[in-house]
């Protein structure tokens, strides 16, 4: 098949979160089956600056812009949209310096969708649009109202982001007035890329299979599990990957030593390093736990500090956290550091090589969410014998067995509400267990024999592209 993604960030070129991951490696797995892929992006400067030779593409035309061509991992086909009234700006994709939505968003991913369409009817070689996300939204319903023969595919990575806008503003989007109703576009007398996508693309996927369960429901459905279960036949859940080649602690160069299954004592040095480098107390006998990540109330970083500070004070436990996000949870998390220097260290920043050495260094890796879609640092520190602990929802329920006596092959620690007392019984049990090192060393082993890798979601998206494909 002919294969073209659609999204707003892929990897090593922009990434604000794990879309950008699986942007990055779901083409180049799909490519090693023998597909021709391409990955339409936005023209960030990032983008253009880090991407390598670009050339245009001769014949086809963007208003007010052009089409380059590029190269990405794995022999996928890179195509850039260069619009400088759009896309030239620094900084993030989505929001301004002070974290206020670019005012020209709704322009901006237009011309996404727009310009994705636009090439299936350029080249009628293309088999199917996979979008993701809000972002790339309208992709699919310009190939409805085109009337192209390109199957579309949309993957919700996460349903609280859905590009919303006022009736006034639905004129620009160019699409015939008859889509704004209530299975088309329509949403509470607004519109929405999300919905967009969800009425009009041949076939949905979340990124993991419990996450697609829990979107139907009305507490997670985000308003619109009407829809949802209006196409649930067409709702299906696919597990995201973890990228090995990138995310491996035997070849991982940010590492102090690189290790193995068989070669775990050498994760010792990479805990030791971690710790000297966050300003951390060179503590083997207590568990250093770490967190990558949003600070953000999805993510159920507020959870942490109220769970976690005794077992700092008592000297049992130890925090390495490295992310961004709400300034109150910043200044918490800030706070906590102070009040326990030594055995709590802070980075308010993203630092990739830093999320390497946390995964690589830490005993356990903490992922608290109250939802999730699917979730890549738990996937991170299973590869790692780093121990996820982790709330049962979404894809951390899909990919994390629970440690419990007698429980076969378990990979990390489970709690079950979004609680700091739940947490904090959780992070009680993670410092018993650690006392345990035969037993610890056997999960850790668990763990790493794991295999969440992208060839196993490739060819779950090649049966399911397969069954929409026209022609």
């Amino acid at each position: 098949m002919k294969i073209l993604h659609v999204a707003a960030e892929v990897l090593p070129l922009v990434k604000t979160g794990g879309l950008a991951d699986v942007v990055g490696a779901l083409p180049a797995a799909q490519r090693a089956l023998g597909h021709e892929v391409s990955v339409l992006v936005p023209g960030y400067p990032a983008i253009l600056e880090g991407a390598g030779k670009l050339s245009p593409v001769e014949g086809f035309a963007v208003p007010g812009g052009r089409l380059l061509r590029g190269r990405l991992a794995g022999d996928v086909e890179l195509l850039v949209i260069e619009q400088a009234a759009r896309y030239a700006r620094p900084g993030n994709p989505y929001v301004d310096a002070s974290g206020q939505d670019w005012p020209d968003n709704l322009q901006r991913f237009v011309l996404l969708g727009r310009v994705a369409a636009d090439l299936c009817l350029w080249d009628p070689q293309i088999d199917l649009l996979h979008a993701h996300d809000w972002h790339a939204g309208l992709a699919p319903a310009y190939l409805r109202a085109d009337g192209t023969r390109c199957a579309s595919c949309f993957t919700i990575h996460n349903l609280a982001f859905q590009g919303i806008y006022a009736y006034y503003e639905y004129a620009f989007t160019g699409l015939p007035e008859a889509f704004y109703r209530f299975d088309g576009l329509e949403f509470h007398g607004d519109w929405s890329f999300m919905k967009a996508a969800l009425s009009y693309s041949d076939a949905i996927t979340t990124v993991s299979p419990t996450y697609a369960r829990e979107i139907l429901r009305p507490d997670l459905g985000m308003q619109l599990d009407g829809v949802l279960n209006y196409r649930r036949a067409d709702l299906r859940g696919i597990l995201n990957g973890v990228d090995y080649a990138i995310w491996n602690p035997e070849t991982d160069r940010a590492l102090a030593r690189t290790y193995g299954i068989d070669k775990l004592a050498a994760k010792t040095h990479n805990k030791r390093a971690l710790q000297q480098d966050m300003g951390l107390a060179v503590a083997p006998a207590r568990p250093l736990v770490g967190v990558v990540s949003r600070l953000t109330l999805q993510k159920g970083m507020d959870l942490v500090p109220g769970a976690i500070e005794s077992l700092l004070a008592a000297d049992q436990i130890q925090l390495a956290l490295l992310g961004s996000g709400d300034r109150e949870l910043e200044q918490a998390f800030a706070e906590l550091a102070e009040r326990h220097a030594g055995n709590c260290a802070v980075s308010l920043a993203y630092d990739e090589s830093l999320a390497h050495r946390i995964v690589g260094g830490a005993d356990a890796i903490l992922v608290p969410s109250r939802f999730e879609p699917c979730g890549l640092t738990q996937l991170y520190g299973l590869r790692y014998g780093t121990l996820p602990i982790v709330r049962r929802t979404g894809g951390l329920a899909d990919t994390v067995a629970g440690y419990r006596a007698q429980a076969k092959q378990p990979t990390g620690f489970v709690f079950e509400t979004a609680s700091s007392r739940a947490l904090k019984r959780v992070l009680g049990r993670v410092v018993e267990v650690y006392r345990d090192g035969p037993t610890w060393r056997g999960l850790m082993q668990n763990a790493m024999r794991c295999e969440f890798g992208w060839d196993r979601a490739a060819r779950d998206y090649d049966k399911l592209y397969a069954r929409i494909r026209r022609g």
